[in-house]
C-alpha cells in the first residue's frame, strides 16, 4: 500500500512549527545587526590603517569564509567552553557564531561600498571644510549604504536560511520544530513540506519588504 499524506498531526503540531519560525527570524535580526557593527568597524578600519591590521582583518575574514558554518558552530558550542571558563545558551552559542560569521562577509561588502564612494563627493566635503571623521559621517557612510543595500539583503535572507542549522544544538528554530514533529509523528513528507513551504513564504515575504526598502532609499538619492 503506498504513502498516504495525513497532515492533521502536524497541523496540531504546527505550534512547533511556528514557534520555531519566529525564533529563526529572531536569530537572524540579532545576528545581522551585530555582524552590521563588526563589519562596518573592521571595514573602515581595513580602508584606512596600514598593511598589518589590513592582514589581520584580511585573515579573519578568509578563514571565517572558508570554514562551514556548522564546524564553527560546534567550535563555540562545544569547543570554547572546554578551553575557556564560559558558559552560555544553545541560542547565545549561535548568535555569536552566526554574528562573527556573517560580519566576516560584510567586511567585504562594506569594504567594497566604501571604495566605491565616488572620489568627488569627498573632495567636495573637503572643500567645504569637513574633517575626516564628518566626511565619514555625513558623505562616506550614506553613499556605502546606498551603493551595499542590495548585497545586505541578501545576506540578510542568508542568514535567516541558515539558523536551521542551529538545530544540530538544539536551539529550536524551524527545523528543529520539524525534527520534533517528524520524531513523535513519523509523518516525515508532510512535515517537511510544510517546512519547506514556510521557509519559502518567509524567504519571499522578507525579499520583497527588503526591495521596498531598496527602492525607497533610491527614491531618497
Amino acid at each position: 500500500m503506498g504513502y498516504a499524506l495525513n497532515f492533521n498531526l502536524i497541523w496540531r503540531h504546527f505550534d512547533k512549527l511556528w514557534g520555531g519560525l519566529l525564533l529563526s527570524l529572531e536569530l537572524a535580526v540579532i545576528s545581522i545587526a551585530i555582524g552590521i557593527v563588526i563589519g562596518l568597524v573592521l571595514a573602515v578600519w581595513y580602508v584606512s590603517a596600514g598593511r598589518t591590521v589590513r592582514a589581520i582583518i584580511a585573515a579573519y575574514v578568509e578563514f571565517i569564509r572558508n570554514v562551514p558554518l556548522i564546524l564553527l558552530v560546534y567550535l563555540v558550542f562545544y569547543g570554547l567552553p572546554t578551553v575557556i571558563d564560559i558558559a552560555y545558551s544553545a541560542p547565545t552559542s549561535f548568535v555569536l557564531t552566526l554574528s562573527v560569521y556573517s560580519g566576516a562577509y560584510l567586511v567585504e561588502v562594506f569594504r567594497s561600498g566604501l571604495e566605491a564612494v565616488p572620489r568627488g563627493q569627498l573632495d567636495a566635503g573637503k572643500a567645504i571644510g569637513l574633517t575626516p571623521w564628518q566626511r565619514l559621517l555625513h558623505v562616506r557612510l550614506p553613499t556605502m549604504l546606498r551603493i551595499t543595500l542590495p548585497a545586505l539583503s541578501n545576506t540578510f535572507i542568508s542568514l535567516f536560511k541558515d539558523t536551521s542549522i542551529a538545530s544540530v544544538i538544539s536551539v529550536p528554530e524551524l527545523t528543529y520544530g520539524a525534527q520534533w514533529i517528524n520524531f513523535n509523528t513519523f509523518r516525515i513528507v508532510e512535515v517537511y513540506l510544510v517546512t519547506t513551504a514556510m521557509y519559502l513564504v518567509t524567504g519571499y515575504a522578507l525579499l520583497f519588504a527588503l526591495r521596498l526598502v531598496e527602492r525607497r532609499f533610491r527614491a531618497a538619492r
